[in-house]
């Protein structure tokens, strides 16, 4: 790929338009690493000099610059550079903020299209949860929640799903009080119990429950991981209480555990092995209820 020439000491663009607020500089810089791709995995400052049509100067300094950021790294033999970590990182943030919703939309209908009950996808927001995604089928089954309605994180099977990667250090911190607020007869009373029922959940790798929250309402749910491994958000289907039954948890579990890792591969997520499991595992349990 070829860059169009960019003036070195443009001050500003011409007037009109949005181009008064391009910041050359930064395009430039921007453009450079535009040169590298999968047919120009490796560049050297030559090279990009005369693609940029800069000055070897300029571009040594910009290489010096986005080598030191992380954006650019030292191939083999030390003369050219590739792209570096920070590049994926920024793919990585996109995938994890941008596409959530994008890529989960099209995986939770296709499920409520198999199994005829709401699909959702939720985030947490500190202590609540929050509905960014969902798909009804035409059911008699109604519900209050639409996409932006927020529950409390702890009284949930969704939000015990989101707690999953905190120690009891960190969910006593999140939850420094005594008692927890109570919403129904399931609900945890103390950060204790609810440390115990979220380790119980991330064990089984998934939730199914009848009426945690609404007595006539039953969720099951399984994470939603991106990269790092970190759940990001929980993919639930949403059912009456009474459809509940062993049968139905026995179908509809794989199905929804099956979406949920859908979707985190989608967002780049690759499992890990058993033994990084148990070590991150016993290091999140943060040393005992003490």
């Amino acid at each position: 790929m070829s860059a169009s020439t960019i003036p070195e000491d443009a001050g500003g663009a011409p007037d009109g338009g949005s181009d008064k607020y391009m910041v050359p500089a930064l395009e430039r810089g921007l453009r450079l690493l535009q040169e590298f791709g999968r047919d120009n995995a490796t560049l050297g400052a030559p090279e990009l000099a005369r693609r940029l049509q800069l000055p070897r100067a300029t571009v040594f300094r910009m290489l010096n610059t986005l080598e030191s950021m992380g954006f650019l790294q030292r191939a083999e033999g030390g003369n050219d550079y590739r792209l570096g970590l920070s590049v994926l990182r920024l793919g990585f943030e996109f995938l994890s903020s941008m596409d959530l919703t994008e890529l989960g939309q099209p995986v939770i209908a296709r499920l409520c299209e198999e199994i005829r009950f709401p699909c959702n996808i939720v985030v947490r927001d500190g202590r609540s949860i929050v509905y960014v995604a969902k798909v009804t089928p035409p059911t008699p089954l109604t519900s209050s929640v639409r996409v932006g309605t927020r529950l409390p994180a702890h009284a949930t099977l969704l939000g015990r799903i989101l707690l999953a990667d905190l120690s009891l250090p960190e969910l006593r911190a999140l939850y420094p009080e005594e008692h927890l607020e109570g919403h129904s007869p399931n609900t945890p009373r103390t950060v204790v119990e609810l440390f115990d029922l979220v380790q119980s959940d991330r064990e089984r790798g998934h939730v199914a429950g009848a009426g945690f929250y609404e007595s006539s309402i039953s969720t099951i749910a399984a994470p939603v991981r991106d990269h790092s491994g970190r759940v990001i958000a929980a993919l639930g289907v949403t059912l009456a209480s009474a459809q509940i039954d062993l049968a139905r948890q026995t179908e509809l579990v794989p199905r929804v555990c099956a979406a949920a890792a859908e979707l985190s591969e989608l967002l780049n997520y690759r499992p890990q092995s058993s033994a990084q499991v148990l070590s991150i595992t016993s290091r999140r349990a943060g040393g005992g209820h003490a």
